[in-house]
């Protein structure tokens, strides 16, 4: 468990009471606005209607006496305070309306700044709260989403394979989980030829860590995350505007990282087995070549048809290794295709399921946790696009139809009957919204964290 100090506090845009002074507000439902103003001597109705203030969702209105009223929908959700820490003034804030555990983690979120290479202009507001099981719980989930978020925004030139290595290993210690590693040409020795084939032609060899921790009584969880630090789509080389975000090709592994680290902290009582690939996908002289036939772990083999479809090349040999320890569920998030995103967007994690019920019971925690998923069809028709006259399976189905689909096929070769579930995410906000800033984001994490809880928190 995660013991918070007050610096991490006031990282996350809290802090405990004190002889502080602070501004009080209150969350005003736009259903009961006419009722609340009535209240209201004439100065203080007169300033509503000066601030054009309906009870609208995240709308502020500043009354006599330095009252402060925030508009609400009467949901609570990110939304609720998400905007706050950045659109209120300096200072320190107390909330006099009852705060769910979502509200302080909305608030949290909101007040995430990426400031390593540049000074940001101003520090966000802080919420004085008590130090309460609700605002433990928050941070606990506040935490895991500034590391994934973190890791995501930080340029590839600060994170290579070896630079998330050692905050993979950072992160095992907090908890004492423990680590191993395999890089370079000891992935071929393993019969991961997948993963050494897409990181063979980086400066920094490619390796897969893998993480465990909790009592091996427990159900055996297994999370893999996609790390591709960099594509540069290889010898099918994207073009520059393509090319423009891709340090955030390593989001999925981001994602299943912050997943373990809220797994530890809230000591949620499983087996987990983290694995996470990571390679760049570079060029050079050896870099693997469209035509070329990969040996997998699986023993499956896979003839390159191109290679910007390389993130399912890294996690095939992960997921064929997470076979092994016999897992109740295999788990992986992974920016991998376009196509979920024009399907979903950017702002709804796209999901493959091989179980109907598990399907529901993801969405209705990720509505719980303001953190949509949506899925998508595992169609079997579809495999045939996958076909190769030399291999057993090909990486890229031809034409542009079903993309995430043809990879979540892909995929689904290397689990077998293990129930799974598959993320295609963006793992990056394009625009700002309430507690979700422009930048990385851990999408789909609290979903599947709430998922994870509910089926295995009373084991």
């Amino acid at each position: 468990m995660n013991n918070f100090s007050n610096t991490h506090l006031a990282k996350y845009g809290f802090a405990t009471p004190a002889r502080r002074k602070t501004t009080a507000f209150q969350l005003v439902d736009g259903k009961r606005l006419k009722s609340l103003v009535k209240d209201l001597d004439t100065a203080d109705q007169e300033a509503l209607v000066k601030q054009s203030f309906s009870g609208k969702s995240g709308q502020i209105a500043w009354l006599s006496g330095d009252n402060l009223w925030i508009g609400w929908n009467g949901k609570h959700g990110l939304q609720t305070l998400g905007s706050l820490p950045f659109k209120l003034p300096g200072g320190f804030y107390r909330c006099e309306s009852e705060l769910e555990e979502i509200d302080l983690i909305g608030w949290g979120l909101g007040s995430y700044q990426f400031d390593r290479y540049k000074k940001q202009d101003r520090s966000p507001s802080i919420l004085v709260a008590s130090k309460t099981k609700k605002l433990q719980r928050a941070l606990e989930a506040i935490d895991p989403t500034y590391l994934a978020r973190d890791l995501i925004n930080t340029p590839s030139q600060d994170m290579s394979p070896a630079d998330f290595e050692k905050v993979t290993k950072r992160v095992a210690k907090q908890f004492s989980a423990k680590v191993s590693v395999m890089r370079g040409d000891a992935l071929l020795k393993s019969g991961c030829g997948a993963i050494h084939a897409v990181g063979r032609a980086a400066e920094v060899p490619p390796r897969l860590i893998e993480l465990t921790w909790g009592n091996k009584k427990n159900p055996t969880i297994a999370i893999v995350g996609k790390g591709v630090t960099f594509d540069s789509g290889g010898l099918n080389i994207k073009p520059g505007g393509s090319m423009r975000q891709m340090k955030k090709d390593m989001g999925g592994a981001a994602i299943a990282l912050g997943l373990a680290k809220l797994v530890m902290s809230r000591e949620l009582p499983i087996h987990l087995k983290l694995l996470i690939p990571l390679a760049e996908n570079a060029i050079s002289g050896n870099a693997f070549r469209p035509g070329d036939i990969l040996q997998t772990h699986k023993g499956i083999t896979v003839e390159i048809d191109n290679t910007d479809a390389e993130g399912r090349l890294l996690l095939c040999d992960a997921l064929s290794i997470s076979l092994g320890y016999k897992p109740e569920l295999i788990i992986d998030f992974a920016t991998l295709t376009g196509a979920a995103r024009v399907a979903v967007g950017t702002e709804i994690s796209a999901m493959f399921c091989t179980n109907a019920e598990d399907t529901q019971a993801l969405m209705a925690s990720g509505d719980d946790q303001d953190d949509p998923v949506w899925p998508l069809p595992l169609h079997e028709g579809y495999e045939y696009m996958l076909a190769s006259n030399v291999a057993d399976i090909t990486n890229s189905a031809p034409g542009g139809y079903a993309g995430a689909t043809t990879a979540a096929l892909f995929l689904k070769r290397f689990v077998d009957t293990t129930p799974w579930i598959h993320f295609d995410v963006m793992a990056f906000n394009a625009r700002t919204r309430p507690a979700r800033p422009e930048g990385g984001e851990a999408m789909g994490m609290r979903a599947t964290y709430e998922f994870l809880e509910r089926r295995y928190g009373n084991s």
